[in-house]
């Protein structure tokens, strides 16, 4: 589907769901431009956990498999070579747990499928790196630690997808995809055998009147794992986990609240501050915004 009309059927889908759907009382505010000029399409975002006050980027297809670090500024704070990755279409970008107790981790995933034709798709999994946040930009890239290549296919055929969120505590991974009937999300509980081809489990079908309904192009789990947020070209969307909810799973059945993200050419990166009390946002295209919503403290827990 050309991107205009994904665009179209974003905005189409919003206006139809505007009447019944929540809006989140919160203003989006601009706070700097990326100066790293090799972020050329943004297409995932994440907020550093070993590094607080940073965030971690990449590029979508046309780039090698890079990550580039940068603070709330816009300032440029290094950037690595994934060791061991190589990059067909990474879409979105995630933090969590792994194999280490007490490690923190990146999870780069090369989902995008836009032909449907992949009959497995890859998440590179690699020790997050130390960038202080003092840290200069480096005049070359510097090399992660080697990255673990996790090799996943769906159960039902291919699935083009953007979407990639680790929950923080329990390591499991979710993919959600990207059409224009239905957000399907797939789950990939750990521990998980980077050596073997893994096999997604479909755990949930978003999809109106309840839901916005499709073109899902980014997402994050909350640091305290309570909520999600997800991101399309028009706007952001956050679900929350009910009290005495059986498992997070659950969360996939709740209603969500839309939230603005600001003016975005091309919106395809949404992460959680790492406290949880805000969301940020970038754009593909360039010049390249950092976006950042500050969540209402009083809304649901």
């Amino acid at each position: 589907m050309a991107l205009s009309k994904q665009r179209a059927d974003a905005a189409g889908l919003q206006a139809q769901t505007a009447g019944a759907m929540p809006v989140l009382a919160a203003t989006p505010v601009t706070l700097a431009t990326l100066s790293e000029r090799a972020v050329r399409e943004s297409s995932g975002v994440v907020a550093s956990r070993r590094n607080p006050g940073l965030f971690w980027t990449h590029n979508d297809s046309g780039d090698g498999p890079f990550v580039y670090a940068f603070d709330r500024e816009g300032r440029a704070r290094g950037t690595w070579r994934v060791s061991g990755a190589q990059a067909r279409d990474w879409e979105d970008i995630a933090a969590g747990p792994g194999p280490s107790e007490g490690q923190s981790y990146l999870y780069a995933g090369d989902i995008g499928d836009n032909g449907r034709e992949r009959d497995l798709i890859v998440v590179y999994r690699f020790p997050e790196p130390q960038a202080g946040a003092d840290d200069a930009p480096a005049a070359a890239a510097r090399e992660t630690q080697p990255a673990e290549a996790i090799g996943v296919k769906y159960p039902d055929g291919a699935h083009n997808a953007e979407a990639l969120l680790v929950h923080p505590r329990t390591g499991d991974l979710y993919v959600v995809t990207k059409a224009a009937d239905s957000a399907a999300v797939y789950k990939l509980a750990a521990p998980f055998d980077a050596g073997e081809v893994q096999t997604l489990a479909r755990v949930a079908v978003l999809k109106g009147p309840d839901f916005f309904g499709a073109l899902v192009t980014g997402g994050d789990i909350s640091p305290d794992g309570t909520h999600v947020a997800l991101c399309d070209y028009a706007q952001g969307y956050e679900l929350t986990l009910p009290a005495g909810a059986r498992g997070f799973d659950d969360i996939w059945a709740q209603k969500p609240v839309a939230i603005p993200l600001g003016l975005r050419l091309q919106g395809e990166a949404v992460c959680y501050r790492l406290d949880g009390a805000a969301l940020l946002a970038t754009s593909e295209k360039t010049p390249t915004p950092l976006i950042e919503v500050v969540l209402p403290s009083g809304r649901q827990k």
